[in-house]
């Protein structure tokens, strides 16, 4: 009896083991995900770091509405709470932290894994090139408005677990850009058949070299008051290696009605009624007899509120344009409404939301007009040679060409570019102020390089903002402070970083702002 029952068992036990065996055949396979990638082409991902570099969702323009078109006085608003920032020379976190979390979170993480992914690929040395190309302009960005940030341990938490990235110091971060655009942009081979899913030139590695010779010029000119035999020595290179030639070279991303524009969706949407141009911008333009204010201004006459901003209303006449003035919010703003012939705070011009901030208008990264105006002033410096008047003419001409891509609306006529080139020619004896001011039109909602030149330059001359509750009265704000984050997961390293530049306020300069 005993016998029989182990000899149960163990038929038991064979039957369960051979079932368990047959369980386990395909189980890998079985719960292999075949949908979802385990990993990505670097020539997507390098893609998707060209998109993340602009605005990414319309609660993230705040970082450019807030700060950096106030602070060169392009744009403002008069209220406050979630809205403040440049307009009040105030710190508001929520708005100043909004390029430091979008960039680490994402863009320096994306740029950081193409090129690790593909430096000792031969056969993708295009694609790790303009990848470096890339991360130059990412890094000019973020310690231009921030000084000292993470650069050489920056991105790399999950390559090699580097959670703590210490800060390098600005001359550092700047002197391996341009060393870094240097060897990328002559390294690039024309040879070697391009990815037709690159987004910025459709793989052409002619106008990626003319983009980063045009970015090593933008570097270089960075560094005239820091280390200017520095910075000749490489505005001889990028002249050397060879700039863009026309708008066809310019670095943009375009939109569609679909894939938008979140800058021209924000300010055409929640906050239309919140945002103005700046007295001081729209000024300049109209003195000036500018074609291009028509193409940037909107007003809506008479409007006493919001709502009232309708099409019925609205005029791009320069004649009738008003730029808002700074130092006031939305009670003390009606101080000014009689002095200068408005009916409200809604009565101001806007930006042109039918041209340059459509949902579809395209967003310039770096342009031919911005490189030619520098080219010009490195040849006022004796640091490039050329003609600096033509070069100085070429530059506006090539903005206002460049209106164009905003729609046949905002086209402007080759005699209207004339009449104005010939109106305004340059004169040396005040060279810098008239390319630097031009600078500033033709940087016109490019916030992050606007709010550089305009720091690096000191052009064009503003009076800086008299809002009663400033906080650096009589001042302007040089740079964004570290979101306090950085304080509790990186403590060291930031506090190292604020005695190495200065306090971590939004009057210390950043090291080439002297």
């Amino acid at each position: 009896m005993k016998n029989k029952n182990y000899h149960i068992i163990i038929i038991v036990c064979i039957s369960l083991a051979t079932w368990i065996s047959s369980c386990d055949k395909g189980f890998t396979e079985l719960n292999t995900n075949k949908v979802d990638p385990t990993s990505l082409n670097p020539a997507f991902v390098m893609n998707q770091s060209i998109i993340d570099a602009k605005i990414t969702a319309p609660t993230r323009t705040q970082a450019w509405l807030c700060y950096d078109f106030p602070i060169v006085q392009q744009m403002l608003t008069p209220f406050g709470s979630s809205l403040s920032g440049g307009n009040y020379n105030q710190l508001n976190p929520a708005n100043s932290n909004i390029l430091w979390d979008d960039y680490y979170s994402d863009v320096v993480k994306q740029i950081v894994d193409v090129v690790a992914k593909t430096n000792q690929d031969p056969k993708q040395v295009n694609l790790y090139n303009t990848a470096r190309i890339w991360k130059a302009y990412v890094f000019m960005i973020l310690t231009d408005t921030y000084g000292d940030v993470p650069y050489t341990e920056a991105g790399v938490g999950f390559l090699n677990k580097a959670t703590s990235p210490k800060y390098d110091s600005q001359a550092d971060i700047y002197k391996d850009i341009l060393n870094e655009l240097d060897e990328a942009s002559s390294a690039l081979d024309i040879s070697i058949p391009a990815s037709p899913s690159d987004i910025l030139y459709s793989g052409n590695i002619i106008q990626w070299r003319r983009l980063g010779y045009s970015l090593m010029l933008r570097a270089a000119m960075r560094l005239t008051k820091v280390d200017p035999t520095l910075a000749q020595t490489y505005v001889a290179k990028a002249v050397a290696g060879g700039l863009m030639q026309s708008n066809l070279d310019n670095a943009v991303l375009r939109h569609s009605s679909l894939y938008v524009n979140h800058l021209g969706e924000e300010v055409s949407g929640r906050e239309k009624a919140n945002f103005y141009l700046g007295e001081p911008f729209v000024n300049y333009l109209k003195s000036n007899k500018d074609p291009r204010l028509p193409i940037f201004s909107i007003r809506y006459v008479g409007a006493l509120n919001g709502t009232q901003q309708t099409p019925s209303i609205a005029s791009s006449d320069p004649d009738k344009q008003i730029g808002m003035p700074f130092g006031y919010n939305d009670v003390s703003i009606s101080s000014t409404f009689q002095q200068n012939g408005v009916v409200s705070l809604w009565d101001y011009s806007q930006g042109n939301i039918t041209t340059v901030l459509q949902v579809s208008s395209p967003e310039f990264f770096v342009t031919y007009s911005q490189t030619k105006l520098l080219l010009a002033e490195a040849v006022v410096r004796g640091w490039a040679s050329g003609d600096a008047s033509v070069i100085f003419e070429d530059g506006i001409r090539a903005n206002m060409r460049q209106m164009a891509a905003y729609g046949t609306t905002a086209t402007i006529d080759e005699n209207a570019i004339q009449t104005y080139i010939q109106a305004h020619p340059l004169d040396i004896s005040k060279a810098l102020e008239q390319i630097n001011t031009q600078y500033w039109v033709s940087s016109f909602l490019d916030g992050p390089e606007a709010f550089a030149n305009f720091r690096r330059s000191g052009y064009p001359l503003l009076t800086p903002n008299p809002y009663p509750g400033s906080e650096i009265p009589g001042g302007f704000i040089h740079r964004l402070v570290y979101p306090d984050d950085e304080y509790v997961v990186n403590k060291p390293n930031a506090e190292e970083a604020n005695g190495r530049q200065g306090p971590d306020k939004l009057d210390t300069r950043v090291w080439w702002d002297k």
